[in-house]
């Protein structure tokens, strides 16, 4: 008899700055998202790329039981209170999407790590700065 594991939960999300106003793309506002992802530990944040007025990134359920909802709304919020700027927002929405497969895992960290290139902000994906990978995401 065949025993099936089942795959890790790994979802993709983006979310964007209210009004897409490009606030993101710079060394505070890096630092202060890799600080609130790292202290919501709900849910852990595996690869990301910031961009000027959004953030793509890779995460898996935590140490909490806690709907992936509740956790975005959570850390955007701390982001915001910690940033101390009045009109820095975010869209109310984030879009997501349970990954089935590594293969659809790579598929969308290549599109993730190209963004930078396609807006025209580098010529190579491993010059943008706002980029990393704060917890190891592994399908096996």
């Amino acid at each position: 008899m065949k025993i099936e594991t089942a795959l890790p939960t790994i979802v993709f999300v983006t979310v964007c700055t209210k009004d897409r106003k490009p606030r993101l793309a710079n060394d505070p506002c890096h630092a202060l998202l890799r600080e609130v992802w790292l202290g919501a530990r709900s849910w852990l944040v595996g690869r990301y790329v910031v961009m000027p007025d959004h953030v793509h990134f890779f995460c898996t359920p935590g140490d909490r039981e806690l709907p992936l909802g509740n956790w975005v709304r959570y850390w955007k919020s701390q982001f915001t209170k910690l940033h101390e700027v009045a009109d820095h927002r975010w869209q109310l929405d984030f879009w997501d999407r349970r990954l089935r497969s590594d293969e659809s895992y790579d598929e969308k960290w290549w599109y993730t790590l190209n963004n930078p290139v396609r807006h025209g902000l580098v010529s190579r994906a491993e010059d943008w700065l706002y980029q990393g990978d704060l917890n190891e995401l592994r399908w096996h």
